[in-house]
């Protein structure tokens, strides 16, 4: 094998933490992909360090220990989040959003892999330090934003559904009551899909009243865990007392759901 210049190893050492984000790589593993001495991989890890945190890039952070490593935690910078949020409120204040019925269109937005990918990253700077086990979701419209912060943040993603399906095996059922309809829905969850004792991160496109944020909290107890964490794209300033205390907004609807055609839509970041 020829011999690999840095800026080559430099490069494919960039790009496979990087494929991976919260992953971790020793030093072994990347010391005998180039044939280089350990002490030779922590020089270009402590330049890379660097350079990412220098054009806020995330950071390539070391963990120490037998079993420790590197790995490359994805972040946005304030800022950076600030001009994403002011974009997103931008786009989802259209007029032309007004769908018969008084409902807002943002398919759009949650299946667009650019939106998703930034909003995906906003969650995953906010919720990177709570040595989360799972990303959760209820089907299906979340399912695109909670995929990809599980994606980032390297846990898996479980997804709730309304109805039992066979092929998931034994389920648990709960019911709950909608924050925003004020009906009583259904959760069902496959046995296998949460391990005791997990901590949780909720993920969700809309909230109203918090009632499907309050049924995955108590869907958590039932399997003897945790959610330690709420993200939602939007969420309603109406009801202001919602049914969970502790979340995490990115845009904020300062209207009522009842839209007219005229109706003007005002969404801005969440404060």
């Amino acid at each position: 094998m020829d011999k690999i210049q840095r800026n080559e190893r430099l490069t494919i050492i960039m790009k496979t933490l990087c494929d991976n984000p919260n992953k971790i790589f020793t030093l072994g593993y990347f010391s005998a992909m180039f044939g280089s001495a350990k002490s030779t991989i922590s020089e270009d890890l402590d330049f890379l360090q660097k350079t990412f945190q220098k054009n806020s890039l995330g950071n390539i952070i070391t963990i120490a220990g037998a079993s420790g490593g590197v790995k490359y935690v994805p972040y946005m910078n304030e800022n950076d989040i600030q001009l994403t949020l002011d974009e997103l409120s931008k786009e989802l204040s259209k007029q032309d959003r007004v769908l018969p019925g008084g409902y807002l269109y943002i398919l759009d937005i949650i299946y667009n892999p650019e939106w998703v990918n930034k909003i995906a990253m906003i969650f995953a700077s906010k919720f990177y330090n709570l040595e989360l086990d799972y990303v959760i979701t209820v089907e299906t419209k979340g399912i695109p934003l909670a995929f990809a912060t599980a994606q980032y943040l390297d846990v898996p993603l479980v997804i709730v559904r309304h109805y039992n399906v066979a092929t998931d095996g034994a389920s648990v059922n709960i019911n709950y009551l909608s924050g925003s309809s004020k009906k009583i829905q259904t959760m069902v969850l496959p046995v296998k899909s949460l391990k005791k004792n997990s901590k949780i991160l909720f993920i969700d496109d809309f909230m109203k009243g918090g009632g499907t944020s309050k049924g995955i909290i108590e869907m958590a107890h039932q399997f003897e865990s945790e959610v330690v964490g709420i993200g939602v794209l939007i969420e309603t300033n109406q009801p202001e007392k919602k049914l969970v205390d502790k979340y995490y907004s990115l845009v904020t609807l300062n209207s009522c759901l009842d839209f007219q055609e005229d109706t003007e839509i005002d969404i801005k970041p969440s404060k």
